[in-house]
């Protein structure tokens, strides 16, 4: 037993060292274990020099808030609450650690509060001389921080005037009666001043004669703009405050950009570098940089829109000089505003080119009209100029007809007769087989073949300049109500004279699949209205097959070359005819538009026939056509 008792007391040191050693760390480490904390999101942050009240006792008193009320703050609900031991609890509103103050909001009118506590303090503690030097004072929280200064409250049994050097403020009108006069004495003064029938007032257990007053002069600059009677009217005030606190180790800290922290013994305040300074200097790092970038971007943006609105300038200046030149005969030309009515505000879009959304409209004299507007259009106005030069002074039955447009700023239209069935596209790559058994049959694709080709001959041989339209496809061909076709869309046309057999281009034009090969490479020949022929002959294949050119698939051959898949069909004499039941006659007129077709597409320019042979071969009869060589392929 005597031996065990001796082991327990050799134990008790080393057991109470680590009790110790369990509640320090090194000072570096103070905000990991006293972290800033806050009661709601848009709350004041609460650290040292206070802390979060919690059931945590040891936690409180290693961050330096143990037997410090003052420094304690609560949460209720979202808001930070300071209780005050004598005039209740108050709300925190904001917490300026730099300034050491805070802005405190009273719950409860701490006029009404010391009232109670002098009502239910009089009859169990009776009032002591004011000039007893053994009453003990309020102290401060601690010998390095104060919130508070201190009063004492007497009770003077006649009024009298404090002098105007004396620390006196009263008497106190919510508190004092006609029998009873109540005085607040800064607790540093004399209480000799006092007449000797005062007494001090007990308020409450622990602080019996004297009642913490918060400091309410910024101790920063050292003024002390209140004076003791403002700052006790001040505290009694129900009304939002701003009260200061003093510790000066902690102040010097928050000025120089660091933070307040408790050495780990617990008996100093020492400063150490925000926790969050290197991720702070980050994201300031980093805010320069992404303002140096937004400020590179928005002059870049400036800069792209000066020489974008010069560069507009610039082509509505072309724009407007073709158009002088041009002259007003006809078609007609439109404000933008009229254009709006014409196309019923854009509401009813019916399709979408390569150069702008076409709409159906109708003008005022109820004539249906496709408007089309040339959304980003490119080209320096080239696409705007080439359809107005092109087709606004020809009149052909297969070219669709120009009927007005509009140049206004960048904002330009085009208004052409509407063509209700739309694009020849739509039919020859439809599914549904009714459409070649009731509408495509071979003697309206013939017939579709040939306006086609006619438009396309009065282009290169019946106007004054020759017109070369380098985008022939089954997309820019329109179809009105008797599906008579009608060529479009003459964006990319370029005008020559007649004479002229070859052109210059600065790149290839027009569409894949449709594109001549002497417009990738000169090697196949010069470019000239032979080109336009190619793409009429690629069409028509489409048209009697049914495929399109760039998509050459059928069941057994799933990699042949649309040309040559026709041309074998030919050659060996098997059926194009798309449907069963067409009769030997419709089965020819297919055999005769694949053959014209086969010439249109020669690799060499110099063996593919004119429009005007075009014509004379789709007219006259099957057995005066010879087989053309087969289509050249790269294998």
């Amino acid at each position: 037993m005597s031996k065990s008792l001796a082991i327990a007391i050799m134990l008790l040191p080393l057991i109470s060292h680590a009790r110790d050693l369990a509640t320090v760390w090194d000072d570096k480490d103070f905000f990991k274990y006293c972290p800033p904390s806050q009661c709601s999101q848009h709350g004041p942050e609460i650290r040292f020099p206070f802390c979060l009240a919690s059931s945590n006792t040891s936690s409180l008193s290693s961050c330096g808030c143990e037997d410090a009320s003052i420094r304690k703050l609560a949460c209720s609900g979202q808001d930070t609450i300071l209780v005050h031991p004598v005039l209740g609890p108050y709300i925190v509103s904001t917490i300026d650690y730099k300034r050491s103050s805070m802005k405190i909001i009273p719950l409860v009118d701490p006029c009404q509060l010391l009232q109670k506590a002098i009502i239910s303090r009089s009859s169990s503690s009776p009032q002591v001389d004011a000039n007893d030097d053994k009453e003990p004072g309020f102290r401060s929280v601690d010998q390095y921080f104060s919130l508070t200064s201190s009063a004492t409250l007497v009770c003077c049994s006649r009024e009298f005037t404090p002098g105007a050097a004396n620390r006196i403020a009263g008497p106190v009108s919510c508190l004092s009666n006609a029998t009873n006069f109540l005085y607040f004495v800064a607790g540093y003064e004399d209480m000799s001043l006092l007449p000797l029938d005062c007494k001090v007032v007990p308020v409450s257990n622990g602080l019996v004669s004297q009642i913490p007053m918060y400091m309410m002069d910024d101790l920063m600059p050292g003024m002390y703009s209140h004076s003791f009677k403002e700052s006790a009217e001040s505290i009694l005030s129900f009304a939002e405050k701003t009260v200061y606190w003093n510790y000066y180790t902690c102040t010097q800290c928050e000025l120089n950009g660091r933070r307040c922290a408790l050495s780990s013994e617990g008996n100093e305040a020492f400063c150490m570098r925000d926790p969050h300074g290197s991720r702070i200097k980050v994201i300031a790092a980093t805010s320069s940089v992404a303002a140096f970038f937004v400020l590179l971007l928005t002059v870049a943006t400036a800069l792209y829109l000066s020489l974008r609105t010069r560069y507009n300038e610039e082509i509505h200046l072309k724009v407007e000089m073709f158009l002088k030149t041009y002259g007003t005969s006809k078609p007609t030309r439109y404000t933008f505003s009229e254009v709006k009515k014409i196309a019923r505000r854009f509401k009813e879009k019916v399709g979408q080119g390569g150069f702008g959304s076409v709409y159906k409209g109708e003008l005022p004299n109820r004539v249906p009209v496709a408007v089309k507007m040339l959304e980003n259009a490119t080209g320096e106005g080239e696409v705007f100029i080439n359809e107005v030069a092109t087709i606004g002074l020809i009149h052909h039955a297969n070219i669709v007809r120009l009927l007005g447009f509009c140049s206004e700023g960048m904002r330009r239209a085009l208004i052409y007769e509407f063509m209700p069935n739309e694009s020849l596209e739509k039919y020859i790559f439809s599914q549904d087989p009714n459409i070649f058994q009731n509408i495509l049959v071979p003697d309206k694709l013939l017939d579709i073949a040939l306006g086609i080709a006619r438009g396309m001959e009065y282009l290169h041989q019946g106007c004054n300049q020759r017109i070369l339209h380098f985008d022939i496809k089954p997309h820019n061909i329109l179809l009105d109500y008797n599906f008579n076709p009608k060529i479009s869309d003459f964006g990319l046309a370029k005008l020559c004279a007649r004479d002229q057999s070859i052109v210059t281009l600065t790149a290839a034009r027009g569409t894949m699949g449709y594109i001549a090969p002497e417009l990738y490479s000169r090697n196949f020949g010069g470019i000239s209205y032979k080109s336009d022929v190619y793409s009429f002959g690629m069409l028509v294949l489409e048209m009697v097959s049914g495929r399109r050119n760039s998509d050459p698939s059928t069941e057994s051959q799933n990699d042949v070359y649309l040309p040559e898949w026709i041309y074998e069909k030919v050659i060996n004499g098997q059926e194009l005819a798309l449907t069963l039941e067409t009769t030997e006659e419709g089965k020819e007129k297919v055999r005769q538009l694949a053959i014209v077709a086969l010439w249109c597409i020669q690799w060499n320019p110099r063996n593919r026939p004119s429009m005007t042979k075009v014509v004379n071969m789709l007219t006259g009869r099957l057995q005066n056509l010879q087989m053309p060589p087969k289509p050249f392929v790269i294998y």
